[in-house]
C-alpha cells in the first residue's frame, strides 16, 4: 500500500474547538482564566506517595496478608517445547497443608491482551512452549509446603524439537510453536510503502544498506510479580496484583473464570516498578483467583526473581537491514526496511509490536519515501512484550546509526543532517501520523551546545569520542486495546466543606508519578495545597475507568480528564464567589488557599474553604467528573491508526565515550538529554524520567542481554542464561554515566497545560549516540548490541580501525573546508546550499 506526500493538517480535519476534549469551563469558551499565572503547575514539587515509600509505610502486594490466607506456586516445564501426555497430582495432593491444585483443564479458555490474538492458557492445558510455562498450580499452608508439593507432580511430557531463532522459525513452518498461528510461525506480517522508494533511492548521491541486531532485553524491576486472589461467600472476587493495567486485567479474569465484570474487583497495591513488564495479565493473577474460589480462603502466589526472568514480556530481539538515500545537500530520500521480530511463545502485544518497528520512524525527519516490511515470529523462548519505548526502540537505534553513516558518506556534520530533514510541526508524517508541537530543533541545539560538540566532533584523541542520535515517541496510543466509543480516562473530583479534595481515577502509578499529576492538577485549579489533596487509584470498584499504565498515556490523557473535572468545580466555586461579590467568574482567582476577585482582592477575599462551603451552599455536595477521548487519528488505511497518537514528544541525545582499543571495554562518559515533554508539570519528576530513560538505554546498550543456552543437561534447548540479578548484567550506580536533562518546553496545544510524555521517549536515542560516539572513538561500527568487550575487541581486530578513524576524520574537515570557501565566495558571504 502507497501513501505520497506529507501534507499539512487541512483545517476541515483539525479538532474543532466544541469537540475538544476540555470542554470550555469560562465565559467567552475560554478553558481557563485569562492572564493566569502557575502556582503549582511548572514548579519543583515533591511526589505525593514519595514519603511513604521512603519511610516503609507504603503497602506493597506482598505487604498484604488477609486472614486465614493460603500461598500458591505454579509448576514449570523444564522444556522448551513438549507436548504434555499426562499430570497426576495424586501424591501432591495428599501432602498435608495441601488445599487445592490446578491444572490446565481448570482453566480452559484462552485469553491475550489484543483480542485479536487470544493464545495463552493460564496453566498449559495439551503443550508447553517454552521452558519455564505453567503447567500446574498448587495452595498450600505455606510456600514450603506448596514447594514440596510441586515436586510430587508428576507430568509425562512428549518432547519436540524447539525453535529457538528466527531463522529456525521462518524454515520450519512445520514445528510449529503456536497452534494459533495461521501460517507456520508467523505470529504477524505487516507490509506498508509510503512514495515511491525506489526511485527516490535512485535520486541519492549516497546509499548505504546495512544490517542490525538487537539483542533482548528484560525489565527487572525491583518488585516481583505478586497477586491476591479473594473470594468470599457471597461469590465476589478480589484480586490484589502488581499490575499496570488493572482494568483489562478485570475484563480477562471476567473471561477465563467466568464470572460476571460486577462481581470483580481489582485493586492495585503500591508498585514496585513495572517498565512495561506488568502490562497485561500472567498465570498468577488467574490461578490466585481460581484457586481462591475452590479452597473459599485467599491465595498469593509471588514469583521468584528466576520465575519473573522467564514471565518475561521484555524488549524483543530484532533483526534489521536497512537501505537509505541520502543528497549531497543532507536531504534525506528514500527508506526501505526489512525486519524480523523473534516473538517468544506467544502473542502478547505483538500485533502491536510489528506495525511500531515501522510505524513509528517517521517522525522527527521529514521522509520522501518510506517502506517497512515487519515479521514477527514465534520462537521457544519466554514471550516477549512492551519494554519501555515498546517496539521502536530497535529500529530507532538502526535507523539513527544509518543517518551517521549517511552523514559521513557526505561529509557533513551529523547534527546538521538531522537538523536539514526537520519534519516541522503542525504537519502529517509521510505515513499520516498527525504531528501538533515539535521542539525537535530545540532539542539538537541544546545538547550541541551543551556538549561543546562543535569542538569534540571527530576532534578528540584516538579512543575518545562523541556521538548523537534523536527520536520522536507517543503520548498515549489513539484507541483502546478493544474497540469502543467510551472514554480513555475518567475522573471523579469531591470537595469536601473542610477544604479538602478527593480524586478518584483508574490510572497506574508505576512510580512514574500519575498519582502526583492528578493532586499538581487539582490543586493548581482549585487553590489547594498539595497535602490538602487525596489519590484514590487503581481500584475498579472505587474509581472510573482509566486504560493504565502504557505508551505513556498517563500524563497527557489523565491529566487531561483530570483538568476536565477540576475546571468544572473550579467554575461552580467561582460562579458562586462571582454571585456574592457582584463580578465576573473569570474575575475570581483561586490560590495558595485563598479565594479573591481580581478586581479588589484585598477586600473581596475568603479561605477556599470558606468558599467552598458558599458553593456547597448553592450547588449542593460538590463533586465533578472529568473524561478523555482521543480525536481519530492515524492514516486511511489496515494498520493507520497503529502509532497515531494526540501528540510526540522528541529527544536528542549526545553521549561521550572512552574507549580502550587494547580491550575492547567502552566507558560512557556522560549522556546530554534534551526532551521536548511540551510543558513539564513538575520539572524535577521530568528530569527523573529522563534520566531513568536515558539509564536504560545506556544498559541495553552496553550491558543487557536474555539469552537462551541452546543445549543444556536434561533440558535441551531454550535454558535462561542465569535467571537472576546476580547473572543478568544491569549497570550499578558506580557504573553508570553522568546524565544531564535539559527540559526542552514547545507546549503543546492539546496536552492538559501544553504537557506531552516523558516516560519512554527519552530512552530512545541513548543507544544509537553511544554507538556513533564508539566510531567516533575507534573507527568501527557497532550494529549488533551489546558493546560488551569481546564484541568491540572482535570489530577492532576485523579491521584496520586507527585508518578508518583518521579517514573519518578527515573526510569531515575536508568538507567543512570546501564549505567554507563556498561560502567566503557566495556574493552574500552566507553559506550556500
Amino acid at each position: 500500500m502507497k501513501r505520497r506526500g506529507t501534507p499539512a493538517i487541512p483545517a476541515d480535519r483539525m479538532m474543532p474547538a466544541e469537540k475538544r476534549l476540555i470542554p470550555p469551563a469560562w465565559p467567552g469558551g475560554r478553558t481557563a482564566p485569562p492572564n493566569r499565572e502557575f502556582r503549582v503547575i511548572g514548579k519543583r514539587n515533591r511526589k505525593v506517595e514519595g514519603l511513604a515509600k521512603v519511610t516503609g509505610r507504603a503497602i506493597y502486594a506482598d505487604d498484604i496478608a488477609l486472614p486465614r490466607m493460603l500461598h500458591g506456586k505454579l509448576l514449570r516445564s523444564p522444556h522448551a517445547h513438549a507436548r504434555i501426555r499426562s499430570i497426576d497430582v495424586s501424591a501432591a495432593r495428599a501432602l498435608p497443608g495441601v488445599h487445592a491444585i490446578l491444572t490446565g483443564r481448570d482453566l480452559p479458555e484462552y485469553f491475550g491482551i489484543i483480542p485479536w490474538t487470544e493464545d495463552e492458557q493460564a496453566l498449559c492445558e495439551e503443550k508447553a512452549r517454552y521452558v519455564g510455562d505453567a503447567v500446574a498450580a498448587v495452595a498450600a499452608e505455606s510456600e514450603l509446603i506448596a514447594e514440596e508439593a510441586l515436586k510430587r507432580i508428576r507430568v509425562e511430557y512428549e518432547t519436540v524439537p524447539a525453535i529457538t531463532s528466527i531463522d529456525e522459525a521462518l524454515e520450519h513452518p512445520e514445528i510449529k510453536v503456536n497452534e494459533k498461528a495461521k501460517e507456520g510461525n508467523i505470529s504477524k506480517h505487516v507490509h506498508l510503502e509510503f512514495g515511491d522508494v525506489e526511485a527516490e533511492l535512485e535520486k541519492s548521491d549516497a546509499t548505504i544498506e546495512a544490517e542490525y541486531w538487537y539483542e533482548g532485553s528484560t525489565h527487572a524491576p525491583i518488585e516481583p510479580h505478586c497477586a491476591i486472589g479473594d473470594f468470599d461467600a457471597t461469590g465476589f472476587l478480589t484480586l490484589y496484583s502488581s499490575t499496570q493495567v488493572a482494568h483489562y486485567l478485570h475484563r480477562d479474569l471476567a473471561k477465563v473464570l467466568g464470572l460476571p465484570t460486577q462481581r470483580i474487583r481489582v485493586i492495585q497495591p503500591v508498585v514496585g516498578g513495572a517498565f512495561g513488564g506488568k502490562s497485561e495479565p500472567f498465570s498468577l493473577e488467574f490461578c490466585a483467583a481460581k484457586l481462591s474460589m475452590l479452597t473459599g480462603r485467599p491465595v498469593k502466589i509471588l514469583y521468584t526473581r528466576e520465575e519473573v526472568f522467564y514471565a518475561h514480556r521484555g524488549r524483543h530481539p530484532m533483526r534489521l537491514r536497512y537501505r537509505t538515500g541520502i543528497k549531497r545537500d543532507g536531504t534525506l530520500t528514500g527508506v526501505d526496511a526489512k525486519i524480523h521480530i523473534d516473538g517468544g511463545a506467544y502473542s502478547s502485544f505483538g500485533l502491536v509490536t510489528t506495525y511500531y518497528s515501522g510505524q513509528l520512524l517517521t517522525a522527527p525527519y521529514q521522509m520522501k519515501a518510506y517502506r517497512f516490511d515487519s515479521t514477527r515470529v514465534f520462537t521457544n523462548k519466554p514471550c516477549c512484550g512492551p519494554k519501555r519505548g515498546h517496539g521502536s526502540v530497535q529500529p530507532r537505534f538502526a535507523f539513527e546509526c544509518q543517518i551517521d553513516k549517511l552523514a559521513d558518506a557526505i561529509g557533513m556534520d551529523p547534527i546538521e543532517v538531522r537538523r536539514r530533514n526537520f519534519l516541522g510541526e503542525h504537519t502529517r508524517t509521510v505515513n499520516e501520523l498527525r504531528v501538533t508541537s515539535n521542539g525537535f530543533p530545540q532539542c539538537l541545539e541544546a545538547v550541541e551546545r551543551a556538549s561543546d560538540w562543535k569542538r569534540k566532533f571527530r576532534r578528540m584523541p584516538y579512543g575518545h569520542g562523541v556521538g548523537v542520535a534523536g527520536s520522536m515517541y507517543i503520548s498515549g496510543t489513539n484507541y483502546c486495546i478493544y474497540p469502543n466509543e467510551m472514554p480513555q480516562s475518567g475522573v471523579q473530583l469531591k470537595l469536601d466543606r473542610s477544604g479538602r479534595a478527593t480524586v478518584f481515577c483508574g490510572a497506574s502509578d508505576i512510580g512514574q508519578g500519575s498519582d502526583s499529576v492528578l493532586a499538581y492538577i487539582v490543586a493548581e485549579e482549585l487553590g489547594l495545597d498539595i497535602g490538602d489533596i487525596r489519590v484514590v487509584a487503581a481500584d475498579t470498584d472505587l474509581t472510573p475507568v482509566d486504560l493504565g499504565s502504557y505508551s505513556s498515556r498517563e500524563t497527557f490523557m489523565v491529566g487531561n480528564a483530570c483538568l476536565d473535572a477540576a475546571r468544572k468545580l473550579r467554575l461552580m466555586v467561582a460562579e458562586s464567589l462571582a454571585e456574592r461579590w457582584g463580578c465576573r467568574a473569570e474575575d475570581v482567582t483561586l490560590a495558595g488557599g485563598v479565594a479573591c476577585s481580581t478586581r479588589a482582592p484585598e477586600k473581596e477575599c475568603m479561605s477556599v474553604q470558606s468558599a467552598f462551603q458558599l458553593a456547597e451552599a448553592r450547588h449542593g455536595t460538590l463533586g465533578s467528573v472529568g473524561w478523555y477521548q482521543s480525536p481519530k487519528l492515524g492514516g486511511d488505511y489496515r494498520g493507520g491508526t497503529i502509532g497515531a497518537s494526540p501528540a510526540y514528544s522528541f529527544t536528542a541525545h549526545v553521549a561521550e565515550v572512552e574507549c580502550d582499543p587494547e580491550t575492547g571495554r567502552v566507558s560512557v562518559r556522560k549522556i546530554w538529554v534534551a526532551h521536548d515533554c511540551g510543558r513539564a508539570l513538575n520539572p524535577v519528576a521530568v528530569e527523573g524520567q529522563m534520566e531513568g530513560s536515558a539509564y536504560m538505554g545506556f544498559a541495553e546498550a552496553i550491558f543487557e542481554e536474555q539469552l537462551f543456552k541452546p543445549e543444556a543437561p536434561g533440558h535441551g534447548a531454550g535454558l535462561h542464561h542465569g535467571p537472576s540479578l546476580l547473572d543478568y548484567r544491569i549497570p550499578t550506580s558506580l557504573d553508570t554515566p553522568e546524565l544531564e536533562s535539559i527540559i526542552i518546553e514547545s507546549v503543546d496545544p492539546e496536552g492538559p497545560y501544553g504537557a506531552k510524555e516523558a516516560g519512554e521517549g527519552p530512552l530512545h536515542p541513548s543507544i544509537p549516540a553511544i554507538a556513533n560516539a564508539i566510531y567516533d572513538a575507534l573507527g568501527v561500527r557497532c550494529d549488533r548490541l551489546p558493546f560488551d568487550p569481546p564484541r568491540v575487541f572482535r570489530l577492532l581486530r576485523s579491521c584496520d580501525a586507527r585508518a578508518q578513524w583518521e579517514r573519518a576524520r578527515a573526510h569531515v574537515h575536508e568538507a567543512a573546508t570546501g564549505a567554507q570557501a563556498t561560502a567566503e565566495r557566495s556574493p552574500s558571504g552566507t553559506r550556500a546550499r
